[in-house]
């Protein structure tokens, strides 16, 4: 039998777990089940995953947290990196006693799903990438400063629902930062050959039409680059395609969300290297 965690707790946990500079806000719902950690919009808080969490109760361990800044407890950090945020990962597992779990992740948290996924493969049962981690070359000058001026417009609104955990304690200049550090990360060039070294079973659940800010049929581009990645790396295949869009899935489309899980757990709990 599969080894998933060195001190399994019995009954629901939360806390803080600290980290670096800084202290995150950590719910473990406990118990023997395949531990699965959930990991976030960029911007986004745990709270975001009620329903696919409902979906699949009460046979898992649901590990959910809040990212740097982000919800309503989480701390505020001097470093708000990408390669942070893969070291909160292992922080968080590292604190409830975890070895080995599948990962979930949503738009950012997906490409800190596939770069954890593809640094940890003995410890990854594999993961779930909803509508993100699209290896394709989004960001030109152009973008980076349309991306510089929402964040801008944006700013004046952001402190006013801070108190309620909707926005991160972040400045939008900062803001702007991470999305614009995402866009290099998403090239073609750089996530590829991520994508290509994983060797465990991942699943995508992709969305349809925009997200909030793109234009058009951008989002739509972007998902084509899906093909590659599927044709270049058997382990990887996408478990559904759904009619909503990028920002309401998690709540329309919780249960196909929840059947790529099942999928993802099949595969990885007999033979993480079998795709």
């Amino acid at each position: 039998m599969t080894k998933h965690s060195t001190s399994s707790t019995s009954s629901n946990w939360t806390g803080m777990v600290p980290i670096d500079d800084t202290a995150l806000a950590v719910t473990d719902t406990g118990g023997p089940g395949t531990p699965v950690i959930y990991l976030n919009g960029q911007f986004a808080t745990q709270g975001y995953w009620r329903r696919v969490i409902a979906e699949l109760v009460p046979e898992w361990r649901h590990i959910t947290y809040d990212e740097r800044a982000r919800g309503r407890k989480s701390k505020r950090s001097a470093d708000y990196s990408f390669e942070a945020a893969v070291r909160d990962v292992d922080a968080v597992l590292a604190a409830r006693g975890v070895d080995r779990a599948l990962v979930v992740g949503w738009s950012y948290g997906a490409y800190l799903g596939a770069h954890w996924t593809a640094r940890n493969p003995e410890r990854a049962m594999g993961a779930v990438l909803v509508d993100g981690a699209f290896p394709y070359d989004w960001l030109d000058e152009a973008m980076e400063q349309r991306i510089r001026k929402q964040f801008r417009q944006w700013g004046g609104l952001m402190p006013l629902l801070r108190p309620t955990g909707l926005t991160p304690r972040m400045n939008a200049a900062r803001m702007a930062d991470c999305n614009i550090e995402l866009g290099k990360l998403s090239r073609e060039s750089e996530l590829a050959p991520v994508l290509a070294g994983i060797t465990v079973p991942v699943r995508y659940v992709v969305a349809s039409g925009t997200s909030l800010g793109s234009r058009g049929d951008e989002q739509e581009q972007i998902r084509t680059s899906l093909d590659a990645v599927t044709a270049r790396n058997p382990h990887i295949k996408v478990s559904a395609k759904v009619a909503s869009n990028h920002g309401a899935l998690l709540k329309k489309d919780a249960p196909a969300i929840a059947t790529a899980v099942r999928e993802v757990a099949a595969l990885g709990g007999s033979d993480a290297n079998n795709p």
